[in-house]
């Protein structure tokens, strides 16, 4: 699912930034089927939406989140609040936060980039989807 492909540096090549990352192998991984000007809704939010906030990998699993379990907006039910919150609890529970420049000062290496925190956030997303099943 989507940890074997950003285990394989999926995006790497194309120089995508990590929320972009992680939209874009989810779209692959569960066959979302968006395209790429709802990948163009990614951008902004790499690097903590460029001020070092909210990781962009949590907010594009988010997304994904959104897309996968809402029909056609937030308030028709809670799933979408409580699968927000349990992605959020379990990703800071195990990485230590969920804020950018936290977590980049804490994994991020020269060689390997932001790789250990993508990977957590494919990894719990992945256990969600499965768990909740797709669309």
């Amino acid at each position: 699912m989507l940890v074997e492909l950003i285990s394989k540096g999926y995006g790497n090549d194309e120089d995508l930034n990590c929320a972009e990352k992680i939209l874009r192998g989810a779209n692959q991984s569960y066959n979302l089927g968006l395209d790429l000007k709802a990948f163009k809704l990614a951008a902004g939010f790499g690097g903590g939406m460029g001020i070092g906030s909210v990781c962009g990998a949590v907010t594009a699993s988010i997304m994904v989140l959104g897309e996968l379990f809402v029909k056609e907006k937030a308030h028709e039910g809670t799933k979408i609040k409580e699968l927000t919150q349990e992605f959020i609890g379990r990703y800071q529970t195990e990485m230590g936060d969920y804020l950018c420049d936290p977590l980049k000062a804490k994994y991020r290496t020269e060689e390997l980039k932001c790789h250990v925190i993508l990977l957590k956030a494919a990894e719990i997303l992945d256990e969600i989807v499965q768990r909740e099943g797709l669309k």
